[in-house]
């Protein structure tokens, strides 16, 4: 399966095309190449690397919580 997930902006790199994305306090050097709109404090999804799209803050924090909510049941599921 493969998964994109919400990540902040945090800051552009001197690379073209190149930010600092953090999500859950791990940052990681993407490209915006797909979404030169994209700017310092917005969310994108993250997918291998690559902002795919620009995303509502309000909407990213929702699909974060929600993705904070499953990781934690999965922590509390006894293991099978």
């Amino acid at each position: 399966m493969c998964l994109a997930l919400p990540a902040r902006i945090v800051a552009a790199l001197d690379a073209p095309h190149q930010v600092l994305a953090e999500l859950g306090g791990v940052r990681k050097a993407i490209s915006i190449e797909l979404t030169p709109e994209a700017r310092v404090g917005d969310y994108v999804v993250v997918h291998v690397g690559h902002a795919l799209a620009v995303l509502d803050a309000d909407e990213a924090e929702r699909t974060l919580a929600l993705f904070g909510e499953l990781s934690a049941q999965q922590a509390a599921e006894p293991p099978s």
